[in-house]
């Protein structure tokens, strides 16, 4: 007992000791997020999104069956909703990389080993003190959108050059860009285009 009262009390000694490095260093550099995240704030990330997963659907099947079609639908609604953070391939190079902490690559085991259930509940509740909202609506089509993407999730680490490009035209494109791809568009057509298309919300 006494032995076991002794590791207790240098566990919660090592506990205080990181947690007092972690602050310190933490008041030296600021709360900037320009820097990478420690150790501790990553071990943090990892145990806070396995815990916001609802117990019933750690190891739930993704009901959805995967088809062509069903995947080239995913595609097309990452690339709208998704990329902007993520990349189109997944790996985290866009404002994700701006993120604290920053978004992951998902075409490495991090992401691709969670179980389909947890992947869900990712898109469709979130991660509290991350970037990562919750785009669920409770819906039965919300709940259908999230599979979907669970199915392109897991392609992630298959994707071809062909695929990336087809989803740049799918990205959300400000009214300048809009107004240089369909310049770019009307020029090889021999056409004149002189306004954007309108823009519209859009909708998970």
């Amino acid at each position: 007992m006494k032995r076991g009262a002794l590791a207790l009390l240098a566990i919660v000694a090592v506990v205080i000791v990181v947690a007092t490095i972690t602050i310190a260093s933490m008041l030296r550099s600021g709360l900037s997020t320009q820097g990478e995240p420690t150790a501790t704030e990553a071990f943090v990330a990892r145990v806070v999104r396995r815990w916001a997963v609802p117990s019933e659907l750690r190891h739930a099947k993704n009901p959805v069956p995967l088809t062509p079609a069903i995947l080239a639908e995913a595609r097309a609604h990452f690339a709208d909703h998704c990329a902007s953070c993520h990349g189109n391939d997944g790996k985290g190079e866009a404002l994700g990389k701006q993120m604290y902490p920053r978004a992951p690559d998902m075409t490495l085991a991090a992401t691709q080993s969670r179980s389909d259930g947890e992947l869900f509940s990712i898109i469709e509740n979130g991660v509290r003190l991350t970037g990562m909202p919750g785009f669920g609506s409770g819906t039965a089509d919300s709940a259908y959108g999230s599979w979907t993407l669970v199915h392109f999730i897991r392609h992630l680490p298959r994707m071809t050059p062909a695929e990336i490009a087809e989803m740049e035209l799918l990205n959300p494109k400000s009214p300048e860009e809009w107004r240089q791809l369909q310049d770019e568009r009307a020029f090889l057509a021999g056409e004149e285009v002189t306004a954007p298309p309108p823009s519209h919300p859009h909708h998970h």
